[in-house]
């Protein structure tokens, strides 16, 4: 469901996929070949939230903030990710059932392992990997393996969201 509120009416990119069973509200903006999956909401009633290109935001993930929030290119938010993150740098990917609180800064080429929950208002370098309950970011960064893996996992659901388009599903046609 594809909702305007208070005069912000969700934009979204024609190459990005929104499924008919998600929730998406008011100042919302969906990049190129993103892809927001079945039971996610997106809350942009008292803020704006900007998708990047190839963000996919998996099935049943929360997104809101308490202020603007922006998520770069090819970010992967995995199944039931709860975020309030205030900024995801590019090439990020946050892991099954992860919960970012309020204001987190995330550096691009960071990864949030699953399950993870990041405490209100921190802010983590690039190529950070951060994992726990409350998180740490581990002293050892992402490396080029992580990188691949990230970018493959944005890409293959780009892919996926292209076939669920063709089939005439979503919210978006």
């Amino acid at each position: 469901m594809i909702r305007s509120f208070q005069g912000k009416t969700p934009k979204i990119h024609p190459t990005a996929w929104v499924s008919e069973a998600a929730y998406v509200i008011g100042d919302v903006e969906i990049g190129e070949y993103s892809s927001v999956w079945p039971g996610t909401v997106i809350r942009g009633d008292t803020i704006k939230i900007t998708l990047g290109r190839y963000v996919d935001i998996q099935d049943n993930c929360v997104l809101h903030a308490d202020n603007d929030a922006f998520y770069g290119d090819y970010v992967s938010l995995g199944h039931g990710v709860i975020c309030h993150a205030k900024q995801i740098g590019s090439n990020c990917l946050i892991g099954n059932g992860a919960t970012l609180n309020d204001g987190v800064v995330l550096g691009e080429y960071s990864l949030v392992a699953s399950g993870a929950v990041v405490l209100e208002n921190r802010e983590y370098p690039e190529k950070s990997f951060i994992l726990g309950v409350p998180a740490v970011a581990r002293e050892q960064p992402t490396d080029e393996s992580h990188h691949e893996r990230i970018r493959r996992t944005a890409e293959s659901y780009a892919r996926k969201a292209q076939l669920f388009k063709a089939e005439g599903l979503g919210g978006t046609e």
